[in-house]
């Protein structure tokens, strides 16, 4: 049988009775008497031990091990924790005509995330492009298109403040969770490297900074094909961009086997609406509710050519916080996805 930690409660007892057992005329019981106090301090003491022996018995098997330890066992198996990014993008400043902006020149935001320029530029026309990076790395550093920065530092020739381009400042993401480091490192021991096999192309992708989720689509263009899908969960649009797959798809390539037809791509959204009625309690937690359990329902579910059941999704909606019952009447069926489309959320409609 599994070992069970014992409880302060229980050691403040077993501590009392050895007390009284070892210890003739003594009496543990009592409030104020000497042997009270030490076993109350020895229960104290080997609660800690107990403790700590719990956290090694978690450390010393991969799929519990944490922080330090965690990383270790992956490291024995060729895995490492995906590093914090720092957010960048494009900005536009204005100033003279042939004003340098040289590289390291930092911005600031209004809440004082700084970011700095990545390399020179030159203002031609009047305006210049800057690419900057996050000083930080982190989500906190993205920004939407239009935004202002101020130099930290004035420049003869330059105007104070530059607008942050159309695509806006995007990229930013935190260090790998345990949690995922974990599912990475419970794949990788149930399913070992075979030298391309449909498990290695998603291992792979997920070795990128950013991915979230991949998945392996074997002979999607015909024999010699196979083709990867991925996802980044941890940004505002989980769809990637353009750059995000050319980075997976060099990865990628300079792993796979040197015979296979391999493009990356990023999945096209395809939302499914669902419409409840008869809504029982009918209230905007319970309404909030729903529509989180659905999001986390398809996410779990989700794959390119895959299926959304509609049964899971009643399931998941039973499941909100507060709800006693309901009718689910839009989707009436199973929703099958094509082999370039991933399911999500649409809208949620409450009739």
């Amino acid at each position: 049988m599994s070992f069970e930690r014992p409880t302060l409660s229980a050691l403040r007892v077993q501590a009392r009775a050895d007390m009284a057992a070892r210890l003739t005329g003594t009496d543990a019981a009592l409030r104020r008497a000497l042997a009270m106090v030490l076993a109350e301090a020895f229960a104290a003491l080997a609660h800690h031990q107990y403790g700590y022996l719990d956290h090694i018995a978690r450390q010393v098997i991969p799929d519990t091990a944490e922080g330090v330890y965690l990383d270790r066992w992956c490291r024995i198996v060729g895995l490492a924790r995906k590093p914090a990014t720092a957010a960048g993008g494009l900005v536009t400043a204005t100033g003279t005509n042939g004003t340098d902006i040289a590289a390291g020149v930092t911005l600031t935001r209004s809440d004082g995330v700084v970011y700095a320029v990545a390399a020179l530029a030159t203002i031609a026309s009047g305006t210049a492009e800057l690419s900057v990076l996050a000083a930080t790395p982190g989500a906190d550093g993205g920004l939407e298109a239009g935004a202002s920065l101020t130099f930290v530092t004035a420049i003869p020739g330059v105007t104070g403040t530059a607008t942050v381009g159309l695509a806006g400042l995007t990229g930013g993401g935190p260090e790998e969770s345990d949690t995922a480091l974990r599912d990475r490192l419970r794949a990788r021991l149930s399913a070992p490297p075979t030298g391309g096999s449909a498990t290695d192309y998603v291992a792979w992708a997920l070795e990128i900074t950013g991915v979230t989720r991949a998945w392996c689509l074997p002979l999607n263009r015909g024999p010699g094909t196979v083709d990867v899908a991925f996802v980044m969960d941890d940004r505002e649009d989980i769809f990637p961009e353009p750059g995000d797959v050319a980075i997976v798809q060099a990865h990628i390539d300079a792993v796979r086997p040197v015979t296979a037809n391999c493009v990356v791509f990023s999945p096209t959204p395809a939302p499914i609406n669902v419409t409840i009625t008869g809504l029982n309690p009918d209230s905007a937690a319970v309404r909030a509710a729903i529509a989180t359990e659905l999001a986390a329902q398809i996410r779990r579910d989700a794959a390119p050519a895959g299926i959304i059941h509609r049964s899971r999704l009643i399931e998941a909606i039973a499941r909100a916080a507060g709800e006693s019952w309901h009718t689910m009447t839009v989707p009436s069926a199973d929703v099958t996805q094509s082999a370039g489309a991933l399911a999500t959320l649409g809208t949620v409609t409450f009739a």
